[in-house]
């Protein structure tokens, strides 16, 4: 009797055990059981979020017709959404915050009584979502145009399976052939300059007949164009730079897709693009023509008087005919952009997202899409771009602005175009009562108006806009000036790639072709190699010392990062700026004079410098500050009492 009852248990114990494993698949191995549907994305998800819902794009032919199931602990499906196109399902879940990660099976039953079987995987979160901290003052950014850049695998240079299959670095808008191993390869040049982030414009996917090399016309969101490596490539970058204790920022773009984006094949609503009618009724004769293009009023998002007609016309409105204009009033393409976002986060460990575009998409989802993100990672980062020289029109998008109309952003960064303009003009224009020096002065007295204006990304080029040295005039001491100025403020500074070598466009200022130039030494058989310094020009030599002197010193100074900021209006063609943090003042004089000139040091007596023994930055030389300062040539000067 005993051996019958123990026989007894041991059956009931084995019954319970294997319908447990078989219910909750996650605490076994589920066998990978798909029959390959076409799409779902996001193509993972993690456990452990604070929002548990999560929508499935399912995409696969007559998948409508489907009714889909899930036998997974924690995991339910609350609806399921049926699009416009048969082949599109949207699958709304929830993920209990005590579900398990793991594998299970979504099966897809057909009416006439096939199935389709899909299995999905649940992570576990790598880090605690406080331990994704974002980019700040403390950072200097490093851009780069990854085409451009270096190219450490030629293997990949051309995909024959992609539209567009030639490779020619004589031409400015052709692919050249950077990837992302050759920005892998090249971490350790950028970190010696004293860079604690790396921003490479996007790699998704751009399956462009031309002009594909730029990244911005995005034909795959959870795909890397193979041109550029793949998702492991990708991860390493990522994993290399927090070796360094760098950071990888992500450049996304919500507003628009490449027209050769997959699903403009099959678009699944009616309202899925913007102005979609317009474009289904001309497809067969596609172009700039037929295209309704954005009217680019970007005021209009603040424009207390617009027109509904002029602010449709801005956020309506395709960027180029080659880029179709993503309607954000849609919930499900909505909900698809903030997943992707959050999807990369946790893919590559971001250190932060650049936004492309900001002020162009529904501005109500961008402060939706945001939201999302911070409440999730309530220590990370989000630069918007506004292209604007107006600081009204910059401020507007920044968490915490006093709006007027009461929009609240939830955006922690913008980028600073008007300082970027102030500083070059201020740099270039001849000495006068409302020119030269003033126009820094008074760019960095509009900090009154912005809510957080060390959270701010100021930059002197980028990827759109002329270079620097171009910018002034080809003029070294120039140069200096402007950036060592730049980064000296209470900003987050970025930089882009081969200004500290003096690159230019200067031969056609403002070509975006030719702003992309190549970075020497990135690729096979270039005779100047600015990794090694091999062959490049004293003056450049020059840029990029000064580029390192300033930035490693910049890694670790306080006062910069967060110290309080004093300037002082210019007098007889100089202008002094002074961070201050506890016993850290650093010290930065610009001098547009070409004779030597004595400057009397009582009129900065309120910053408390007297007697105190200063470091030059750049030469080592050390200065009294007592009664006057002789600066005998144009040029900046940056002094310290760290040292």
């Amino acid at each position: 009797m005993k051996l019958i009852r123990s026989i007894f248990l041991i059956f009931i114990i084995a019954f319970f055990s294997c319908n447990h494993t078989e219910t909750n698949k996650n605490v076994s191995e589920v066998s990978i059981s798909n029959t390959f549907l076409e799409r779902v994305e996001p193509i993972n998800w993690w456990v452990g979020f604070k929002d548990t819902s999560l929508q499935l794009l399912v995409k696969e032919e007559n998948i409508s017709n489907a009714t889909p199931t899930i036998s997974y602990t924690g995991v339910t499906i609350n609806k399921v959404n049926k699009a416009k196109s048969p082949n599109y399902l949207f699958i709304d879940l929830n993920i209990d915050k005590s579900t398990i990660a793991g594998k299970f099976d979504i099966v897809f039953s057909f009416k006439n009584g096939t199935k389709k079987t899909h299995t999905y995987e649940l992570k576990s979160r790598e880090k605690s979502a406080d331990d994704y901290v974002g980019f700040n003052s403390s950072d200097a950014i490093y851009l780069i145009t990854p085409d451009r850049f270096a190219n450490a695998d030629e293997s990949n240079d051309v995909n024959k399976n992609m539209n567009e299959t030639v490779l020619d670095r004589t031409h400015d808008y052709k692919r050249h052939g950077g990837d992302i191993k050759g920005i892998t390869s090249k971490i350790d040049y950028i970190s010696k300059l004293g860079f604690t982030a790396v921003w490479p414009t996007p790699v998704l996917e751009n399956n462009m007949y031309q002009g594909s090399y730029h990244g911005y016309a995005i034909t795959d969101y959870y795909k890397v164009d193979p041109r550029f490596g793949n998702l492991s490539d990708y991860k390493k970058l990522a994993d290399k730079l927090r070796e360094k204790g760098m950071k990888l920022i992500m450049d996304q773009v919500a507003n628009h897709c490449g027209l050769e984006h997959w699903w403009m094949k099959d678009l699944p609503f009616s309202d899925w693009v913007n102005h979609q009618k317009n474009y289904e009724e001309n497809i067969d004769n596609w172009n700039y023509k037929a295209n309704i293009n954005s009217n680019h009023r970007r005021t209009t998002n603040q424009d207390l008087y617009a027109a509904e007609s002029d602010r449709k016309g801005n956020n309506e409105g395709w960027f180029v005919a080659t880029m179709p204009d993503l309607n954000q009033r849609n919930p499900f393409l909505a909900k698809y952009i903030i997943q992707n976002s959050i999807w990369w986060i946790e893919t590559l460990g971001l250190g932060g997202i650049r936004q492309d575009t900001y002020p162009y998409p529904d501005k109500a989802f961008m402060s939706n899409w945001a939201g999302a993100i911070m409440n999730e990672y309530p220590n990370f980062s989000i630069v918007g771009e506004e292209w604007s020289y107006n600081p009204l029109l910059v401020g507007y998008w920044q968490k915490g602005a006093n709006n007027k109309d009461g929009y609240e952003s939830n955006l922690k960064s913008t980028m600073d175009f008007p300082m970027e303009k102030a500083i070059i003009d201020g740099i270039n224009e001849e000495e006068s009562w409302d020119k030269g020096l003033v126009k820094l002065y008074e760019g960095l007295a509009n900090d009154f108006h912005y809510a957080n204006p060390k959270d701010i990304m100021v930059f002197l080029d980028n990827h759109d806009k002329s270079r620097l040295f171009t910018e002034v005039k080809e003029d070294v001491v120039n140069a200096k000036m402007a950036l060592g100025y730049m980064l000296m403020l209470p900003r987050i500074p970025q930089v882009y790639y081969g200004t500290e070598i003096l690159m230019n466009d200067t031969a056609k200022p403002g070509d975006h072709g030719l702003i992309r130039t190549d970075f020497p030494g990135g690729f096979k058989d270039d005779t100047i190699n600015a990794f090694t310094g091999l062959g490049l020009s004293d003056d450049q030599k020059s840029m990029q010392s000064f580029v390192s002197k300033v930035l490693n010193y910049r890694k670790n100074s306080a006062a910069i990062h967060d110290g309080k900021t004093i300037h002082f209006a210019p007098f007889m063609n100089t202008y002094f700026l002074f961070r201050v943090k506890n016993d850290e003042t650093v010290v930065h004089i610009i001098n547009k004079n070409d004779k030597p000139i004595t400057i009397d040091l009582k009129r900065y007596k309120e910053v408390g410098l007297e007697g105190k023994t200063l470091k030059n930055l750049i030469s080592g030389e050390e200065f009294l500050w007592n009664e006057a300062i002789e600066l005998n040539q144009k040029g900046n000067v940056i002094l310290t009492t760290k040292f």
